[in-house]
């Protein structure tokens, strides 16, 4: 039997020139590439192993989180598709993303992971970064959403370098 492990990620580097759309979406799948760089070679146990006590925070609950904050900012809020639903959060586990992650399939939630950004290019592909859908402090632009996502990947970035160090000692872009 063969152990799954995390694949290898192919990051192209981030855009220097270019058009806003492009920056945007370019820095963002720079940043959705590291996520995976952080987790590549590394064990469905590893990937669930909480290494920088007294965090509970984990590799692979990262990943889930990102593809649920993907699928929230971009398809059901973005594009306004309400039947998208939640990937891993419930009433019951709100943080279910994070925290149910001991018996998860590490392989699969790296498939919807993948999924989810295709999904979520897709959804917002013709909307043009000036629209805008209901927020709770008012109008959210398509812009924001980039804007926001490239800041929430470079911040769970940050933290699967110090996650992944601690596994293994990898440490790196």
């Amino acid at each position: 039997m063969t152990t799954w492990t995390a694949p290898e990620a192919h990051r192209v580097p981030e855009p220097q020139t270019g058009d806003e759309r492009a920056m945007l979406r370019g820095w963002l799948d720079y940043h959705r590439q590291t996520l995976l760089l952080k987790c590549a070679g590394l064990t469905a146990e590893q990937l669930r192993l909480a290494s920088v006590e007294p965090s509970r925070l984990t590799l692979l609950g990262l990943v889930r989180h990102m593809a649920e904050v993907e699928r929230w900012w971009f398809r059901t809020n973005a594009a306004q598709d309400k039947s998208a639903g939640d990937l891993y959060c419930t009433e019951a586990s709100p943080d279910g993303d994070f925290d149910d992650v001991a018996g998860a399939d590490a392989e699969a939630d790296f498939a919807t992971f993948r999924a989810e950004i295709r999904a979520c290019d897709d959804a917002v592909a013709a909307l043009p970064l000036e629209h805008e859908f209901p927020g709770r402090r008012g109008p959210i632009s398509l812009r924001w959403v980039y804007t926001h996502m490239i800041e929430e990947y470079a911040r769970h970035n940050g933290h699967a370098d110090l996650l992944r160090e601690r596994v293994d000692g990898v440490t790196g872009d």
